[in-house]
């Protein structure tokens, strides 16, 4: 979720708790408080929606790093056998033009 996604949702979850308490009849006092715990409410959700997704994002960080280590692992082995058969095709190309030069 992006910041302003969670911005918007925010300003827009204030503006309508603030319409819809302004539309209300109750006293002023009434209309403060509920506007008071619309805004707590709202950032309750906001802050929920940042935890949950710092928390998603996180694990995907931790995923893409285990997976990007085990391709490194990977194209290292794969380094490590071309090098060694590439050593023994080299030693033989070697042997082969010792006995041919001899």
């Amino acid at each position: 979720m992006s910041k302003k996604f969670a911005a918007g949702a925010f300003l827009g979850a204030i503006a309508g708790a603030v319409a819809g308490v302004l539309a209300a009849p109750k006293s002023g006092k009434e209309t403060r408080e509920d506007i008071k715990r619309k805004a707590d409410e709202a950032k309750q959700e906001t802050v929920d929606a940042y935890e949950s997704t710092k928390a998603e994002v996180s694990k995907q960080t931790a995923e893409a790093k285990k997976e990007a280590k085990a391709k490194v692992n990977e194209a290292k082995a794969t380094a490590e056998d071309l090098k060694k058969r590439t050593e023994k095709a080299a030693d033989a190309a070697k042997r082969e033009f010792n006995k041919s030069s001899k």
